[in-house]
């Protein structure tokens, strides 16, 4: 799709290409075989969907590619001129997250909407009401209820989760994971679900029905995760990623507005490193 219309009707000039060349082909056929409408509309709504789910994939690892490359980039011209960073967790997490949540996702949503000519009003965004921020408020208590009881039924079941690597750093210094409560708000929230839920979800919402655009984004959005994973578990880490990203999703859906899956994430990420700091220091 090449404007925020959700009717599913594409008017760039290369989709009003494609609608000529289909009719043309109709007229061909039309006298030799019993092809119907219906099988034209069928072809043309699967080719969308093949397209929209191409360019969704596209999106997340172009964010993930031209953020790892700008924080590499960024640090090693810091250490060149003496500021140590990758031998400084605290200071390789800050980077990290805002130059890839912040810099990269935002940078990366931000630049297709203004390359594909689509307005800004494609995100759903605005200030939360009261009923967004009860909306808010649930899902956040239901994400953390659904990670314990998660954590407890594979406890219970003796599978291993992989670990995200982030904590492996926290536990050296715990004062990486008090640098990531705040963060959690200000950029990590914000930034993945500009990208994911805003934009990704919001790009196969034109294609797909909701639920479709809600499954597809949360499987692109665990999937990334991967990539900071370390030992054993990793598809039971992606699976229960998954699991939680369907709630931002619905959550996105049924409020229409980009703030409250953001605050939801936000809040969720926060408790879990402001509980991990206090363990991590003996203070629990």
């Amino acid at each position: 799709m090449e404007t925020g219309d959700r009717s599913g009707i594409e008017t760039t000039p290369s989709a009003m290409a494609r609608t000529t060349n289909d009719s043309s082909m109709r007229q061909k056929y039309a006298a030799v075989l019993p092809i119907h409408d219906e099988f034209w509309m069928t072809r043309e709504t699967y080719a969308n969907r093949l397209r929209s789910l191409g360019s969704s994939v596209g999106i997340a690892v172009a964010a993930f590619v031209v953020g790892n490359v700008v924080v590499l980039g960024v640090g090693l011209g810091l250490e060149a001129i003496g500021v140590p960073i990758f031998s400084r967790p605290t200071r390789t997490i800050f980077l990290s997250t805002v130059l890839l949540q912040g810099v990269a996702f935002g940078g990366v949503a931000l630049g297709y909407l203004h390359l594909r000519g689509i307005g800004w009003e494609f995100i759903r965004v605005r200030v939360p009401t009261s009923r967004d921020l009860a909306v808010t408020a649930v899902g956040a208590v239901t994400l953390l209820l659904l990670l314990v009881v998660a954590s407890a039924l594979l406890s219970y079941l003796g599978i291993e989760s992989a670990q995200n690597q982030v904590v492996e750093l926290g536990e050296e210094n715990p004062l990486v994971f008090l640098l990531l409560v705040p963060l959690s708000f200000l950029l990590v929230g914000p930034g993945e679900e500009l990208l994911f839920r805003g934009l990704i979800q919001g790009r196969l919402g034109e294609s797909y029905s909701t639920w479709g655009a809600i499954v597809l984004a949360s499987g692109l959005f665990a999937a990334v995760h991967v990539f900071s994973l370390s030992g054993d578990g990793k598809f039971v880490y992606i699976g229960i990623v998954f699991g939680l990203a369907l709630v931002l999703g619905a959550t996105y859906e049924y409020t229409g507005n980009l703030t409250v899956p953001a605050l939801i994430h936000g809040a969720y990420n926060a408790v879990q490193f402001a509980v991990a700091y206090l363990t991590a220091t003996g203070a629990v």
